[in-house]
């Protein structure tokens, strides 16, 4: 279940990435999320969700004891805080969005703090229990 997890949290982060650094601006008005004045903060943002899931492909396809990339721990801290943060602007940041935006940006918090929750169970399932 490890390495399904990490393939899918990569694949996700590596999409997210692409989308962000290419940043294609019919595409954030056809969602309905806010643009800005410059692409500058999503490029940046989407450089670093790349690295991520390069980091997370790394883990996933790692011969033991090779270079390790990103595992399951590190990829339930950032997508947990990411979601965290999206949810915290959705819920208090006043944005203004059409229904649309508000919807694929809720959607991101699901994906987001769900793959958290399952990422985390399946590390607290492999852990030996001690008493």
């Amino acid at each position: 279940m490890r390495k399904e997890l990490l393939t899918v949290d990569g694949i996700v982060n590596l999409v997210l990435g692409i989308l962000l650094v290419a940043f294609p601006a019919n595409v954030v008005l056809a969602l309905g999320i806010p643009a800005g004045d410059s692409a500058f903060y999503a490029n940046v943002l989407g450089g670093v969700l790349f690295g991520v899931g390069v980091a997370l492909v790394i883990e996933r396809f790692r011969p033991p004891l090779k270079t390790v990339g990103l595992g399951l721990g590190g990829a339930i801290s950032i997508n947990l805080c990411g979601g965290v943060v999206l949810a915290g602007w959705l819920i208090l940041g006043r944005l203004e969005l059409t229904t649309l935006g508000t919807i694929v940006l809720w959607g991101l918090v699901v994906l987001l703090v769900g793959l958290s929750v399952i990422e985390l169970y399946g590390q607290l399932r492999r852990r030996p229990t001690t008493i």
